[in-house]
């Protein structure tokens, strides 16, 4: 059943209601900066661990992919003359303290955790085995998979579009600073148009910088829906899980636009 005041949204513990039971959600690590130049806010950190809970709370499953680039970015490192694939392997390790920081969010929030890491480091973390992770998920713990795909030359955008078809995600939710895709910046150009809805073919044709091309790709091929949201706005997460129109969503032509 739903909560009349919580404007359709479906009660604590009711799951029947949702549009997606099972979703990936990719933060950037610029996201847990909060009001820092460097590095991670603790309380920003919170933040996202209440609105993750909020929907653990309602059943959902969650996994969840982190960036590294308020610590490192491998890219910008390779840029500077670091060979490109050392610089990746930093940044790997840099989501690998990203995860581990919202762990410690999401259970003093009371949110059960495990982190699972593509890259062996058995005192921190689990190895990554996909049935192992769909198992946290279906025992009712939020999965944060770090250490990106555990190989150089991807993003942590593919990692999360690879994590999300492994684990049989309903969707991938990709946060940002905006409420949206828009045809051009928002924070540069006022006439900036939101798309309330893109096929996975207009991204790739028009460039728009909002996941890479492989993870677009990995995503159009599995008929993977993706749902670009404001992480910023409370009970956003929550609001697309019960299928109310947030952000822009991406999608085949043949996939409803529920979540538009």
């Amino acid at each position: 059943m739903t909560d009349p005041a919580s404007g359709g949204i479906p009660a604590a513990g009711d799951p029947s209601h949702l549009r997606y039971s099972r979703i990936l959600l990719k933060l950037s690590g610029e996201a847990l900066l909060g009001d820092r130049q460097y590095g991670v806010d603790p309380a920003f950190c919170a933040f996202i661990a209440q609105q993750v809970g909020d929907i653990h709370r309602l059943g959902v499953q969650v996994g969840i992919v982190v960036g590294g680039g308020n610590i490192f970015r491998g890219l910008a490192a390779s840029a500077r003359g670091m060979d490109r694939a050392t610089g990746d392997y930093i940044g790997m390790l840099a989501t690998v303290m990203n995860g581990l920081a919202l762990q410690d969010a999401l259970e003093r929030a009371g949110v059960p955790t495990r982190v699972m890491t593509a890259i062996a480091m058995n005192e921190v973390a689990e190895p990554y085995i996909r049935r192992r992770a769909i198992r946290h998920l279906e025992k009712g713990r939020v999965a944060l998979f770090v250490a990106g795909t555990g190989n150089p030359y991807f993003t942590t955008d593919t990692a999360a579009a690879l994590r999300a078809v492994e684990i049989n995600a309903e969707v991938l939710l990709k946060a940002t600073k905006v409420d949206g895709v828009y045809d051009k910046d928002p924070m540069a150009h006022a006439d900036a148009q939101r798309y309330a809805h893109l096929d996975y073919s207009d991204l790739l044709r028009d460039q728009l910088k909002v996941l890479d091309a492989t993870a677009v790709s990995l995503c159009m091929e599995n008929d993977l829906p993706i749902v670009v949201f404001d992480l910023n706005r409370p009970d956003n997460i929550t609001r697309v899980a019960a299928g109310e129109p947030v952000g822009t969503l991406i999608s085949g032509a043949s996939q409803t636009a529920g979540g538009v």
